[in-house]
Formats: C-alpha cells, structure tokens, sequence
C-alpha cells in the first residue's frame, strides 16, 4: 500500500494566474525547427465510458521534431534565447547565423537530466553545431546514455542522484565558463528555466485548438507528470489564466514525491529519490520558480505506483498510443482518483472533458514486481 495519500488544495479552484504570459512568438519559432510536427490529441472513449465522464483525450507526445518526447520544445525556445543573449546576437535569426555566431564565441552548453532533457539539449546543440555536456545520475542505464550521446553529446556519469548530477553540472560550467542550460530552477538562476516553461505553452495551445475542432469544448482537468515541476507549472499558468480556468492534477512517482512532500510541507522540501521506471519524473527538489505556481495552481497531488504505470503503458500500447511510463502516468492518476472515490471533490462528473498529457514515447524499462 502506497505510503501517500491525494493531497487537495481546495483554494486552487479560485486562484487566478495573473502573472507574465508566454511569448506570442514561441509557437510560430518551433514551426520553423527542422522536423517540425503537431502531435495526436487521442481520444480515449472507452477510459470515459468506464469512467462517467464526457470526454478522455490524451495528448501523444511520443513524436516531437523527431524526438520520443515533448522536451524539445522547452530546450530549443530556452537554448535558441539563452545563447543568443550570450552572444550578444539580436533575435530573431535564423539557427545557422545563431549557430555561426556561438561558434565563434566558443559556446559550450552543459546540463543535467534523467533522459529525455539531456537528448533534447544534446539536439539542439546538434542544430547549433556547438559542443555540449550532459551529466547523468548513476542509476540512468546504458540505452538512454547512448541516446544521448548519439546526438553528439559528450556524457558524464555522477555518482549520485539527479540532485547530486545538478550540482556537477553547475560546478562544470562555473569552472569552464559554459553555459548552463537547466530546466530546473534555484535563487539566482531563473531566466532559462522560465524559457523552458514558456517553450511548453506551444503544447497546451495545439490541444485548446484540438479540442475545439474535435470535440467543441474546452478542457475542464488536466494532468501533468511532474519532475522538477517545469511542465506543470506551464499547464498551472495555462489553465489557471483569466477566461481559462480548469482543474489541475499534478502526477508524481511514489519514489519521488518532491511535489506532494512540499504541499504538505507547505515549502519545498528535497527528498531522496529511489529508483522508478518513470525515470524523466525522478527527481527530488521543486523547481525554485515553479513552486509559487504549482502551491497555488494545484487542485491536487496524486502519487502513483510502478505496478499501476505499468498496467496503464499496456493497456495505452494495446489500443495503439505508444508511451513510456511517464506518459502513462497521467491515467494512472485518473483511474486511482476514480477509484479512491475522490470524483466529486474535483468535480469529476458526467460532464467532465480530461486531457492527460503523455509526454514520453515508448521505451524500454525493467518491468516492476
């Protein structure tokens, strides 16, 4: 039996995102990246008819710019700014003046990740033809290493947890001089992981569109994985904005409820992680810039397990959506939700229209006992 319960942050419903919005330009920046594409919204109407809600749809990020997940689209808007403000380069360009330009300003990017942010840093880099550097925790197995360094990338193995790999990505680039280009956030270091945040609304307007044209209707609840807290803070900031308001549901892993540890806590509180096969979610610290969203943005916290995750990657693959277990894991908090009897205290009814966002592609993990 999992140690957490569903926290509940009643005030949520009424809060009201008044903060800076997302840069108009960043949608029609990632149309112009090579491989550019707009993902599947899935229709799930078996999940709503068992269910009893109106509509389940779930937004398939299992293909972005030829990428297994929707990363790219926070590390390319938050690399193409972050580089041109260090090279002094006026915006907008294109990738190969922005690119010329980095390279001859020696610009080396270096971060950390648990996957798919290294690969999609390690692409853009690629775009830019610049060098870069990812630090990975000990426990990231040897296919996702080659992944990213098949991009170009050179990769460095910590001895240590997520948090202990952002450390060393922080003391590499202080000591070389390179540019650190993380999606998590900490005092003082706050512009890129906004970027990154910002670089994600691309995703939420395509499903409003989506969901308009396939449906007519808006969203009334969506669930976002969260790690660091980067994604769900966009999906706060997107549905909590004045004339958008809908519920929220934040997904973590039992082995890394950083979120839900910090709710209850009432300030971020760092955790120990274990080991998931939700890696991407795997983390132990809330992003600095995300927590003053994610407090007031999250209806609720719903802690998941490795056996459900898994159940639900193969129900999702049986019905043609080719996740990963992060992707997966949005469902899995739906279905504990409904199953916890916890539907009306998020309005969860007959009349109820749910996007979960997959943000992941199928990939291969140990499966759990």
């Amino acid at each position: 039996m999992s140690p957490f319960n569903t926290y509940f942050n009643p005030s949520a419903s009424t809060w009201t995102y008044d903060g800076p919005q997302p840069d108009p330009a960043v949608e029609a920046f990632h149309r112009q990246l090579p491989d550019y594409n707009l993902t599947p919204l899935v229709e799930l109407p078996e999940v709503a008819k068992e269910l009893g809600i109106k509509h389940a749809f779930l937004k398939d990020e299992s293909h972005r710019f030829g990428l297994p997940a929707f990363k790219i689209l926070g590390a390319s808007w938050a690399i193409y700014n972050a580089v041109a403000s260090h090279c002094k380069q006026p915006l907008p360009c294109s990738l190969e003046e922005l690119g010329k330009t980095a390279r001859e300003q020696g610009v080396r990017l270096i971060t950390c990740t648990e996957g798919n942010w290294g690969r999609a840093t390690a692409r853009m880099a690629k775009y830019l033809q610049v060098p870069a550097t990812v630090f990975v925790p000990k426990y990231m197995d040897r296919l996702t290493q080659d992944k990213i360094s098949s991009e170009g990338a050179e990769v460095v193995v910590v001895e240590g947890d997520y948090d202990e790999s952002i450390q060393a990505a922080r003391k590499a680039a202080e000591a070389e001089g390179s540019l650190l280009v993380m999606d998590v956030s900490w005092a003082g270091y706050e512009q890129i992981p906004w970027l990154v945040s910002e670089g994600y609304s691309t995703m939420l307007t395509e499903v409003d569109r989506q969901l308009q044209e396939q449906a007519g209707t808006s969203a009334t609840h969506a669930f976002a994985s969260v790690g660091v807290g980067s994604w769900a803070q966009a999906v706060c900031m997107h549905y909590k904005t004045e004339g958008r308001h809908a519920t929220v549901v934040a997904v973590e892993p039992e082995s890394a409820a950083c979120l839900q540890t910090s709710l209850k806590a009432g300030k971020v509180t760092p955790i120990t992680t274990g080991e998931t096969i939700m890696n991407g979610m795997n983390c132990g610290t809330v992003s600095h810039i995300a927590w003053d969203i994610l407090r007031k943005g999250v209806d609720a916290s719903v802690v998941v397990s490795d056996v459900d995750v898994h159940r639900d990657v193969q129900y999702l693959h049986g019905i043609g959506v080719r996740n990963g277990p992060c992707g997966a894991a949005p469902l899995s908090a739906l279905r504990k939700l409904m199953g916890d009897g916890d539907r009306e205290k998020l309005s969860l009814g007959s009349d109820a229209v749910v996007v979960l966002f997959s943000t992941e592609g199928a990939r291969d993990y140990e499966v759990p006992k």
